[in-house]
């Protein structure tokens, strides 16, 4: 294989219920999980942008943090959710 890479759609809410995520700990997975992807060899990560959701709206300053801490795998945007 080639190539391997994930499409996360991500899991939010207002972060007020006892186990649900906010938008803080929303990026912070979604960091979480592109660091570990690329320990492992992954080589392509690709997050949901979400117009609607302001953890999710613009992808561009979590893709860079993504980018900051790894080497080899390519980021960028998989679904635009335009409703």
């Amino acid at each position: 294989m080639k190539a391997f890479g994930f499409l996360s759609f991500g899991h939010y809410g207002p972060g007020s219920a006892p186990g649900e995520y906010g938008a803080k700990e929303a990026l912070q997975q979604a960091v979480e999980i592109g660091v570990g992807a690329d320990e492992i060899g992954v080589n392509g990560a690709y997050f949901r942008v979400h117009h609607f959701a302001k953890q999710a709206a613009s992808p561009m300053p979590l893709l860079s943090a993504i980018a900051a801490r790894t080497k080899n795998i390519e980021v960028g945007t998989g679904v635009i959710d335009m409703r």
